[in-house]
């Protein structure tokens, strides 16, 4: 009888052993898991944040310009607005848009305001003398969008080429399409319209 006994202690004990792995196998494997998770957590949370940085770090293309406010006029009032920057890039404006794409006369202020407005990007020139080769060159970079983009003339301006957005502005003295890509890119196809205004 006394052998029997043992032998269930020693079974018994045996059975307490292997549950005792098993249970450190699971814990060890829990610890393990939170592990991987921790070192994922952290992965995904460094990624996020050096993206959040790099875009917040990124300077946006041109300058901005203070914004005058999208006010509708009467078409009988073109040519009578007075804008915070030349060409400018908000403000006043009648209630259409000019046809998107290259226009040989200028586009009125009061008109392109409204295509900036609707999410356009203005790409504008002004040469004293002739500039045929400037304005193919631009006319080629135009021509890469269906829509949302205007080439125009626009005398009197105090650069070469002027690139107007939404309250954006950049100005250059000599064709860089990089640089023209980059701010079209970056503002072409954003509404600005209020809600309940036009």
């Amino acid at each position: 009888m006394a052998s029997k006994s043992k032998s269930q202690t020693t079974t018994t004990t045996s059975g307490r052993n292997k549950q005792a792995s098993a249970r450190e196998a699971r814990e060890k494997q829990k610890r393990q898991r939170r592990i991987i998770y921790i070192v994922i957590g952290v992965v995904v949370v460094v990624l996020i944040g050096g993206l959040l940085v790099r875009a917040i770090a990124t300077p946006k293309p041109g300058e901005a310009v203070a914004n005058m406010g999208n006010a509708h006029i009467d078409e009988s009032q073109v040519g009578t607005m007075t804008y915070n920057s030349t060409p400018p890039t908000s403000g006043p404006h009648i209630g259409r848009i000019a046809a998107w794409g290259v226009h040989n006369d200028p586009v009125p202020n009061e008109l392109q305001v409204h295509n900036l407005e609707d999410g356009g990007v203005m790409v504008q020139y002004d040469c004293p003398d002739s500039c045929d080769d400037l304005v193919t060159q631009l006319t080629e970079v135009v021509g890469q969008y269906r829509d949302e983009v205007i080439l125009a003339p626009y005398p009197g301006m105090d650069a070469t080429i002027a690139l107007t957005a939404w309250n954006r502005i950049d100005k250059l003295d000599s064709f860089d399409r990089e640089r023209i890509d980059a701010f079209i890119k970056a503002y072409r196809g954003i509404d600005h319209h209020v809600a309940g205004q036009g």
